[in-house]
């Protein structure tokens, strides 16, 4: 497992996975393919936003964007792996880095209806945080209900 910052270099690498993501949660999300087949992305990677890919045995396996909402403050905004490593909790592996990576406070949200996301984060962020973690019912204004995981880093 080998986890790189997403740079100009490897950017394409990142929009081609960002793909199936979007086309996983569109039951979800609503949305549809513009005329060339193409999912609008809602998180651009930039600024606030950094991006991460994550390489099993040199495979671009999964993404992930993470905003810095405010110094040492920390949003899961896009996560995904494709489902051929989803298995031996590579993508709880993948979030346990991160969060190792970028100590302090975390936020997780899930879109409504998400359920195997849902499960996911609470079994990625439970084992990471020996289940000291904060959930609820959060109105997103762009997601509306969404269910949000809070934590903290620097204790576990």
């Amino acid at each position: 497992m080998n986890i790189v910052n997403v740079v100009q270099s490897n950017m394409q690498v990142y929009l081609n996975l960002s793909q199936p993501y979007e086309a996983e949660f569109s039951i979800y999300t609503k949305k549809v393919p513009d005329e060339n087949g193409l999912f609008v992305m809602d998180t651009l990677i930039g600024g606030s936003v950094g991006g991460f890919l994550l390489y099993i045995e040199r495979a671009p396996a999964g993404l992930a964007a993470i905003a810095e909402t405010a110094p040492g403050h920390y949003e899961v905004c896009d996560f995904y792996v494709v489902p051929i490593f989803r298995k031996n909790r590579m993508g709880q592996q993948f979030a346990h880095q991160l969060f190792t990576m970028m100590p302090g406070e975390w936020e997780s949200k899930q879109i409504e209806g998400a359920t195997r996301a849902i499960a996911f984060w609470r079994r990625a962020i439970g084992a990471f945080t020996q289940e000291q973690y904060v959930e609820d019912i959060y109105q997103d204004p762009y997601w509306g209900p969404v269910t949000r995981q809070s934590f903290s880093t620097l204790s576990s």
